[in-house]
């Protein structure tokens, strides 16, 4: 996946997140919507890392194709 495919990949994921925040109008999100708000911000966090590692990795010299995606588990856990 190159950086443009990435990119167009967290607009989308983006516009989704943003579609899903303003869908409720002040009544809580459905479980279903909830469910799906975890999982694209979860893409989402996924994603920008994705285009970090491989920002980084061409900055060092190395092959950014070499970047992968990280589980959910270890990228929600970078802060802790």
């Amino acid at each position: 996946m190159d950086d443009e495919t990435i990119l167009q990949r967290i607009e989308k994921l983006s516009d989704e997140e943003q579609a899903l925040e303003e869908s409720h109008h002040g009544k809580p999100l459905s479980q279903e919507q909830q469910t799906r708000l975890k999982a694209v911000e979860a893409q989402l966090d996924q994603a920008y890392d994705l285009l970090r590692q491989r920002r980084a990795r061409r900055a060092a010299g190395q092959d950014p194709d070499e970047a992968g995606v990280r589980s959910e588990t270890v990228i929600e856990n970078y802060l802790q």
